[in-house]
């Protein structure tokens, strides 16, 4: 436990898709207290604000849901090496209709070439793991379903396949939006199937962000 302003103390309890913060108020009575939980509240969200998706019980997938709703938007997805995870997450929210329009899950080059209009030129030249495939990905997603926004992931959950150059754990995150196309590289170091897991999680926290800069429909 940290003592994070008087009378609270914060407890970080880190998981496989992130930290969850507790906060224990001591020492004082029932309004003190939640005066002390709303003053540590503002104080944490003043240094981390922009690491912090939830404050409450809502999962990084429903409030990424909730943002679609909110702004109107539509997603689809490109998903290679997270292999339709991501696509799950999002539609695992009841009334994901209203925002999922659909996806791929463009494993083999072939499908990135021939269904999402990746160029083979791009493919020999700097390789499926890659934020020019991200980029190609995402916008032949999103030009296929027509969605306001779509999500695209490539990369090297491992144990093999990896390269001192392109390590396992690598990946490239690309969202395309009317306004501009976003790519983000992550490396994690972990098994495969936790490196999956936490790609998703980096996508969908990627897709947070920009829904939150993105203006109504």
């Amino acid at each position: 436990m940290e003592d994070i302003t008087e009378n609270a103390e914060l407890a970080f309890l880190p998981h496989l898709y992130g930290v969850d913060l507790r906060i224990k108020v001591v020492g004082s009575d029932k309004h003190d207290a939640r005066t002390c939980l709303q003053n540590a509240i503002e104080t944490i969200s003043d240094r981390i604000s922009s690491h912090i998706y939830e404050i409450g019980d809502r999962s990084l997938e429903k409030v990424v849901a909730d943002l679609l709703i909110e702004k109107q938007k539509t997603v689809a997805v490109a998903e290679s090496c997270t292999g339709g995870l991501l696509a799950s997450l999002l539609t695992n929210i009841s009334g994901s209709s209203a925002y999922f329009l659909g996806g791929v899950v463009a494993y083999d080059n072939s499908v990135k070439t021939h269904l999402l209009g990746v160029k083979a030129s791009t493919l020999e030249n700097y390789g499926a793991v890659s934020e020019e495939s991200a980029r190609e990905m995402a916008v032949g997603v999103k030009n296929l379903t027509g969605a306001d926004l779509s999500v695209a992931t490539t990369g090297i959950a491992g144990p093999t396949g990896g390269t001192e150059e392109k390590p396992v754990g690598l990946i490239y995150v690309a969202i395309a939006s009317s306004r501009e196309i976003l790519v983000k590289k992550f490396i994690f170091h972990r098994e495969r199937i936790i490196n999956k897991s936490r790609f998703t999680y980096a996508a969908l926290n990627l897709l947070r962000q920009l829904l939150l800069a993105e203006s109504p429909a």
